[in-house]
């Protein structure tokens, strides 16, 4: 819970880009929002906080998303736009130059984004918070509803294959994967939340168990 002394309850927009892995981090980082005493913005009041999941895996995806910090800024000139996600880890100046931006934040600090946004919402400085490739090791444990009975639930993260063509590597880090026992109770508690289908996602699911503790 946050302190409304120090920061009141925020509305909190959010929009992701990409992969259903991307979701599922995006659900994670509302959750803690919530968690923290913040609301979701809905369409019709304007929101404090605009938190953007962005993708990189070509130049088009991070032209879709510097259009939409654009025009998102125009519409909400007051929010203070949070960008995190592959684009942010791979070009983090790029992505802070863009107009309403006030903080940047890579793959390993996605949990900390409320911490961050507030940050930034209440002092107006311009975070950036992002590890290089190799110090990518950190997971985050993410689920997401897909619609109403489909789950979305992430196991795996990064990868190890550093392949010629591919920025994953370096924009996701090494191959790591969540604890058995701590996917099994978020299995458990999707099933709870009306789950009727869970849907394993990761970068490459393949390497499921390296990386874990």
């Amino acid at each position: 819970m946050i302190d409304e002394a120090v920061c009141p309850s925020l509305k909190v927009m959010f929009h992701t880009f990409g992969c259903k892995l991307n979701f599922a981090e995006t659900a994670s980082v509302a959750e803690q929002f919530v968690a923290r005493g913040h609301v979701k913005a809905d369409s019709s009041s304007a929101p404090d906080i605009i938190v953007i999941n962005s993708c990189s895996v070509t130049a088009e995806a991070d032209r879709k998303c510097r259009s939409t910090i654009r025009s998102l800024n125009r519409k909400y000139p007051a929010a203070a736009v949070v960008v995190t996600g592959c684009y942010a880890q791979l070009k983090p100046e790029e992505v802070a130059a863009q107009p309403g931006v006030k903080a940047v934040v890579g793959v390993n600090d996605k949990l900390h984004i409320p911490e961050i946004a507030e940050q930034a919402w209440l002092t107006g400085q311009r975070p950036q918070r992002f590890a290089e490739a190799k110090d990518l090791r950190e997971f985050m444990p993410s689920c997401s509803r897909g619609d109403r009975t489909r789950f979305f639930l992430k196991v795996q993260d990064g990868c190890d294959y550093w392949c010629t063509y591919c920025t994953i590597p370096k924009a996701r880090g090494r191959s790591r994967s969540g604890r058995i026992e701590d996917i099994v109770s978020q299995a458990h508690k999707a099933a709870e939340m009306g789950g009727k289908e869970i849907v394993i996602t990761g970068v490459n699911i393949g390497d499921f168990g390296h990386g874990r503790d």
